[in-house]
């Protein structure tokens, strides 16, 4: 794993902190090896090499896309710029555009100086280990081959969320008029960053009425108001909010909003872990299928599936390997133990406005408020922590 100052590089894309080890010379050896490795392959198949690009609201987001907006097009790869988007916005965009690829720039709950760029592949999904070895490869040995002005790629902008949030909404569980009929009260913190877009703007078209949707930290200024992970410690000002307004529940994402946190009504976190529970035993009760989660989340997830007699599968940590072994089972659903819900209905990425959209009708149609469904679920306590740095080198 090749580092450079605090620049990490794995198989799903590159990470560090601005001007310390990602700065734009890195960023154009990354983005050169992307555009080239897509094009490469749209050419054989015949394709318009279109990368989609989108970031959340970090600081350092608009002048990092537009090093690799440049640089893509110099290799001849056609630019969608979606600007703020989440994470599953872009991995439905390109999806929906019929794109070679694409690519965010979010470094997820690190803090906002740091930031990356997450790669995507034409299935709207984080590259496979091959894949990313090759990029990796090709950054390594400045293998990117520029095109020239007669092939250069064009740009065009487009707002990718109300096509998303469409076809959240045409999901056949999804029943904006019963939602709304419940008239919820919502708390949304959308830590500084693109969820403070997304989530109010998805919860207005299921139907939650506008002065029913609390905004904390909703502005994409990308100042995080705390701590950017959406842990119990981090989300005091939300557990607090919910009950003093009297909302329905509380929702807490990460800022590129692939991770959902609940607060149930009583002003109670509920744990992450649950989330993906929660949607499971939601959507338990209209089909049948198998979960695929990772060897890192909770065992409550077999719990509920035994209460509907459906199988779970395990994959190793990491959501490719997730998505690998749903499509291999054929899930029905899949997740991660962080708050991260995969609806392949929708696309095989952790998706937390259609976890949303789950959670507001499972409320709706169960008619009961969300810490009645909390307190049914197995309590498990888990504890996860990182080991300490070895004296030893």
């Amino acid at each position: 794993m090749p580092t450079n100052g605090t620049l990490i590089a794995s198989i799903s894309g590159i990470r560090g902190i601005v001007g310390d080890g990602l700065d734009p010379s890195v960023l154009v050896d990354y983005a050169g090896a992307y555009g080239t490795w897509c094009r490469s392959r749209a050419l054989d198949d015949g394709r318009a090499p279109l990368v989609v690009v989108g970031r959340d609201a970090r600081p350092s987001g608009e002048a990092c896309a537009q090093v690799v907006i440049g640089t893509l097009r110099g290799m001849g790869c056609h630019v969608l710029d979606i600007g703020l988007a989440s994470t599953p916005t872009v991995e439905m965009a390109v999806l929906q555009e019929n794109a070679a690829g694409g690519i965010i720039l979010s470094a997820s709950h690190n803090p906002e100086n740091w930031n990356a760029l997450k790669l995507l592949n034409e299935n709207g999904e984080f590259l496979t280990p091959e894949q990313g070895e090759t990029v990796i490869g090709k950054a390594n040995a400045q293998d990117a081959a520029s095109v020239g002005s007669d092939d250069m790629g064009s740009y065009q902008t487009r707002d990718a969320l109300p096509r998303h949030i469409d076809t959240i909404l045409a999901h056949d569980l999804i029943a904006p008029k019963r939602i709304a009929a419940q008239n919820f009260s919502v708390v949304v913190d959308g830590i500084n960053s693109v969820g403070g877009i997304a989530i109010p703007r998805l919860l207005h078209r299921l139907g939650v009425a506008e002065q029913n949707v609390h905004c904390l930290n909703c502005t994409p200024t990308g100042r995080f108001a705390h701590p950017a992970e959406p842990r119990p410690d981090h989300l005091t000002e939300l557990t607090a909010a919910v009950p003093d307004l009297d909302a329905d529940l509380g929702l807490a994402v990460d800022p590129d909003v692939d991770r959902l946190a609940l607060v149930d009504d009583q002003g109670r976190f509920i744990l992450e872990e649950l989330t993906q529970v929660l949607a499971a035993d939601f959507f338990w009760q209209h089909r049948e299928g198998p979960f695929v989660t990772n060897l890192s989340s909770s065992r409550a997830i077999e719990d509920v599936a035994a209460r509907h007699d459906q199988p779970v599968y395990r994959s190793a940590v990491g959501e490719i390997n997730v998505v690998q072994l749903m499509r291999e089972t054929d899930a029905l659903l899949g997740g991660e133990g962080n708050g991260g819900v995969i609806v392949p209905d929708l696309h095989y990425g952790r998706d937390a406005l259609i976890g949303t959209a789950l959670i507001l009708q499972h409320l709706a149609n169960s008619g009961r408020p969300l810490s009645a469904l909390h307190d049914e679920l197995p309590q498990y306590a888990m504890v996860k922590d990182k080991p300490a740095r070895s004296l030893f080198r």
